[in-house]
């Protein structure tokens, strides 16, 4: 269960950071560009724990 929940969480990450990311390009907001970077970082930590929990099963 925890393996689709993180996968979710990720890509829910990776797509509000790239909007972040295209405000901050369009604004010329450099804080706001790099907040999006660092979410849409998180995402594919997300997604990568997704993985790895998947992989692992019900052992961890």
């Amino acid at each position: 269960m925890g393996e689709l929940t993180e996968k979710i969480k990720g890509n829910a990450n990776e797509a509000v950071g790239n909007s972040k990311q295209a405000v901050g390009k369009m604004t010329d907001n450099e804080r706001l560009k790099r907040k999006g970077e660092r979410q849409e970082l998180k995402g594919e930590a997300q997604q990568l724990k997704g993985k790895v929990e998947g992989a692992l099963g019900n052992d961890i």
